[in-house]
């Protein structure tokens, strides 16, 4: 089984290159690889607002390759039908990583593809992607009005030509998504979920949860996904077609789990916008930490499209360590509520489940 390595800051360059260091992913990487960098890049937007990938994972990335001997780099992306690349490379700031590494970019919109033969049926892949020794995939963990989630697996679709994305759409996402994860499987993951939207893939409503994760399982990367977003691994078919069709296993143990840190106390977490002011209403907040409180927010958002109505008050927060609130207690720091779902944190999953309860 993979490890999971999960590390909690603010500077996604240093929480990239400690995750790599971590993990030793010097050691796994072949001499002379041509080495691939694969980030979200879905459309035009700052990664602040919860759609695209951080460029610190991207400097942290190539800076961790190059203090290791591997100077074989390139960046490999596409935005979605109807974007023009090299706009989205200029708002999210890659162009400036590109030109400060000496590291070339490759809109794959323009490069060359092949046919490959999937499980479902044959796909056209863009060369860059399939020809890379080391493919590394750096996708933003986040919602998403069809899928619901996307994370490692979906995030590979950017490998792709327009006309096959378009065709993955008429085909349903499911079964191409997963056939694509059976033949395009990559070296590394590298999760941004600093601050991903809550449902749109295009981003607009962030959370900030200044967390990231590293695997080499993109199944795995997607099963524990689903945990911090409050969803069940079936709530997204795809994770386990591509399971079936052998892209990696979707079991996450707790034991999978590695985390290089702890989360720290945030005194003014910053609602991000009108959805999140919504869902948190009812919410005590004193001295609660980002993940913990991104945890909370994911979990009410699930509640909310369930139409769980929850009366008890909810209480979150270093604030309250030592205290008894009459309420639902999140994390360990409220473990004296009348009820608590216990964690540092706590997935949205387990919060859901207590809401349900």
């Amino acid at each position: 089984m993979s490890k999971i390595y999960e590390i909690y800051g603010a500077d996604a360059h240093e929480m990239t290159r400690k995750l790599m260091t971590a993990a030793e992913i010097a050691n796994i990487i072949p001499a002379g690889a041509k080495i691939a960098l694969k980030p979200n890049l879905v459309h035009a937007d700052v990664a602040e607002n919860g759609a695209t990938t951080h460029p610190g994972v991207l400097s942290g990335c190539i800076e961790y390759l190059k203090d290791n001997g591997f100077n074989d780099i390139s960046i490999i992306e596409s935005s979605w039908v109807g974007e023009r690349t090299e706009r989205s490379v200029r708002i999210c700031g890659y162009d400036k990583i590109s030109d400060r590494y000496g590291i070339p970019f490759y809109d794959l919109k323009k490069d060359k593809s092949r046919q490959v033969d999937t499980p479902f049926r044959p796909m056209e892949i863009a060369c860059r992607a399939i020809d890379a020794d080391f493919l590394i995939d750096l996708p933003v963990l986040k919602g998403h009005c069809q899928t619901l989630m996307t994370c490692a697996l979906k995030n590979l679709k950017g490998c792709l030509p327009d006309h096959e994305k378009r065709r993955f759409h008429m085909d349903g996402l499911t079964k191409p998504i997963a056939a694509l994860a059976s033949v395009l499987k990559p070296d590394l993951v590298i999760v941004d979920s600093i601050c991903g939207d809550l449902y749109f893939e295009e981003g607009g409503n962030p959370v900030q949860t200044n967390r990231m994760m590293l695997g080499t399982d993109p199944v795995q990367m997607d099963a524990y996904g689903c945990q911090l977003m409050g969803l069940k691994t079936d709530d997204v078919p795809y994770i386990r077609l591509a399971e079936a069709w052998g892209a990696g296993s979707s079991d996450v143990n707790p034991d999978d789990i590695y985390k290089l840190n702890e989360p720290e106390a945030s005194h003014d977490y910053s609602h991000a916008s009108g959805l999140v002011r919504k869902l948190t209403k009812n919410v005590n907040a004193d001295a609660a930490c980002s993940a913990c409180f991104a945890s909370l927010v994911r979990a009410l958002y699930r509640a909310d499209k369930e139409r769980i109505h929850i009366k008890d008050k909810i209480f979150i927060g270093q604030g309250y360590q030592g205290k008894s609130p009459d309420g639902i207690g999140i994390g360990r720091c409220c473990k004296d509520a009348r009820s608590c779902v216990m964690g540092c944190p706590p997935t949205a999953d387990a919060i859901l489940k207590h809401l349900y309860e």
